[in-house]
């Protein structure tokens, strides 16, 4: 770093209702495969940082669970680390897209109205506004995003609003130039060879879990919580224990599937990422327990590491 050139550091935290791309833009912006990124809606279940690091800045992201009415512990320990993402935060990028309705869960965005920090409303997915081969479809998809703007301009008066896709990337590099500029000037916060603030055990079941919603269809995905019990690493290899825990015995037979054709697709797949995300061979074993009800018990969310605190 020149002799003379100021350092800066913050928290730019990401928050927004489920399914908007939050964790896809997360992924982008740090450049490395971090949050969990899928189709499916509450895919995130807590707070991940990713850390952006050069000789005068530190960016220290957070993607956060998608905002929703909680409708059980699990769900308001979510919510919980959403909303302690508003407290801590140096600038806040509030991420929707072209479909969702402004007026969505607004005591939530009444809180971000409030807030006194730099605020960054991103437009999602607007790559999805095709416009027709002609010009009037043209100018008609034009209109639509300025329809878009104009009413999320009246919901947050003060927020700057850039429409994106996350997924294409558009939009991604003027973001983060506007990022670096409200920084504010600060000495780093974590050390400059750190990538996130979470241990290797937590990406082997965010990966584990992210094929389990890729590969399962309806409620199952979201009664699962993964847990590794042991994690031993040599120059070559990383030898992985791993437990699925879901509320019912007919759930862990789902899982399992006939003659444990299911779990086994699932562990060949997580293996695969796994040994990519960690750039080493993987003996991956995969076990499936029930805990029953354990997303209303505050005790196992509490051990499952969902305090917010």
């Amino acid at each position: 770093m020149e002799k003379n050139k100021k350092h800066k550091a913050g928290f730019v935290n990401i928050v927004g209702n489920p399914n908007v791309g939050k964790s896809t833009l997360m992924n982008q912006l740090v450049g490395e495969r971090i949050s969990i990124a899928t189709f499916k809606a509450q895919t995130t279940r807590h707070r991940i940082m990713g850390i952006v690091n050069t000789d005068d800045m530190q960016i220290v992201f957070s993607d956060t669970p998608g905002v929703l009415k909680p409708n059980y512990k699990l769900q308001e320990s979510m919510l919980a680390f959403s909303e302690s993402a508003l407290r801590d935060a140096d600038v806040l990028l509030y991420v929707t897209d072209v479909v969702e309705m402004p007026e969505k869960n607004m005591d939530f965005l009444e809180k971000v109205q409030k807030m006194e920090i730099p605020v960054i409303l991103l437009i999602n997915k607007i790559d999805s506004l095709t416009p027709s081969p002609s010009p009037k479809g043209e100018g008609s998809s034009q209109l639509m995003l300025a329809s878009i703007v104009e009413k999320w301009h009246t919901l947050l008066p003060n927020a700057e609003i850039l429409p994106i896709s996350a997924k294409n990337k558009f939009g991604t590099d003027l973001l983060l130039k506007r990022i670096q500029e409200l920084l504010p000037e600060s000495p780093a916060y974590f050390d400059k060879e750190q990538l996130t603030d979470k241990p290797a055990r937590f990406f082997v079941s965010e990966i584990i879990r992210e094929k389990i919603l890729l590969y399962y269809d309806k409620e199952i995905p979201y009664s699962v919580e993964v847990v590794v019990e042991q994690f031993k690493e040599d120059d070559a290899k990383i030898h992985i224990n791993a437990v699925i825990y879901v509320e019912r015995e007919s759930q862990k037979g789902i899982i399992i599937g006939h003659q444990g054709v299911a779990i086994k697709k699932v562990s060949t797949e997580a293996r695969k990422a796994l040994e990519k995300f960690f750039d080493k061979h993987i003996y991956l074993e995969v076990f499936v327990k029930v805990d029953k009800d354990w997303r209303s018990s505050k005790r196992e969310l509490d051990n499952f590491g969902y305090n917010p605190e």
